[in-house]
């Protein structure tokens, strides 16, 4: 377990049994309904952005004490990665940044565990790319970088990596 039942976390602002159930999440995660708990994160997350930071902390520790991925986050990381991908949230570009920061570290591992989603999501995201007014520059290219990534099996090629990042790293 090593240094993780020594961090805090912030977690004052859900009720006394919420903040039981998460401290046991966090000691033994196979002692309390997964699902439950992902949801109460996912819910807390859509509410406040600012505990967004804290819940990817929390799930990170859960997954790490638990040895596996969690099923039970499936369902609730694709809701937001959906929330993330209607129109509104495409005209923020930190937004756009968000979802394709994190396709890149688990939409591979998100499309094995279910398929069908990711395609609906990506489906959106080629809608957004292509039919969304107001898109910054930005946001297309971000765009359009995840779903070639995508394309090319989850990895970058050369050439996607040449086009996408040759002025940042001249």
């Amino acid at each position: 377990m090593g240094d993780t039942g020594k961090e805090e976390y912030k977690i004052q602002s859900f009720d006394t049994e919420t903040q039981q159930l998460l401290k046991t999440a966090l000691k033994d995660p196979s002692s309390v309904d997964l699902e439950k708990v992902a949801n109460i994160i996912v819910d807390q997350s859509l509410k406040d952005s600012v505990f967004s930071k804290e819940a990817g902390r929390i799930c990170y520790t859960i997954i790490q004490v638990n040895n596996m991925p969690m099923m039970a986050l499936v369902n609730p990381v694709y809701e937001c990665l959906f929330r993330l991908a209607q129109p509104d949230s495409l005209k923020k570009e930190e937004e756009v940044d968000c979802l394709v920061l994190q396709l890149h570290r688990i939409g591979e591992q998100l499309e094995k565990m279910n398929s069908q989603p990711m395609d609906e999501l990506f489906s959106l995201l080629r809608d957004g790319f292509l039919l969304e007014e107001g898109l910054s520059s930005l946001s297309q290219l971000l765009l359009l970088e995840i779903i070639e990534f995508r394309a090319a099996d989850w990895k970058m090629t050369d050439a996607a990596q040449k086009y996408y990042y040759s002025e940042v790293t001249d």
